[in-house]
């Protein structure tokens, strides 16, 4: 799995929009504020927008605000929605799933899938309000260890 740039600028303006909830804030502060180019960011908040997760205000003082409550937002969709499966491999993926002629009796396929679980694992057990609070969560053997991030 790699998050395009797509996913890495969605994740940026949902959490400055996160910051500011409440609040509608318009495209060029958006774009300032992530570095983000505008033509690229409004396409990235339309799909946002579609997928429920903003809602827009028309208007001179128009822009963009959270649809959802940081809570409700969790990565693992964020992320599926917009880049597709978090399988590393297309013959490790659940959702879209490809056989590999070498498959039986791969030896990778375990390890693949190993990292898609994991990668998977973390995403759903994170939302946007844990980023907004700087939680991260780590998984050491079977046990979720919550760290808190101090910066």
């Amino acid at each position: 799995m790699k998050v395009s740039s797509k996913g890495e600028y969605a994740l940026r303006a949902l959490l400055l929009l996160g910051n500011h909830q409440g609040a509608v804030m318009g495209i060029q502060e958006i774009s300032e504020k992530t570095l983000v180019s505008i033509h690229y960011l409004e396409q990235i908040l339309l799909q946002l927008k579609k997928l429920g997760y903003l809602t827009s205000k028309r208007g001179a003082k128009g822009g963009y605000m959270l649809y959802k409550q940081p809570d409700e937002i969790n990565l693992g969709e964020v992320i599926r929605e917009l880049e597709g499966p978090l399988s590393p491999m297309s013959c490790a993926s659940i959702t879209k799933y490809e056989p590999c002629p070498l498959e039986e009796g791969c030896q990778l396929k375990p390890l693949w899938s190993l990292i898609r679980d994991t990668i998977a694992y973390i995403l759903e057990q994170t939302t946007l309000e844990d980023l907004l609070e700087n939680r991260v969560s780590l998984i050491k053997g079977e046990d979720l260890v919550v760290v808190k991030r101090t910066s």
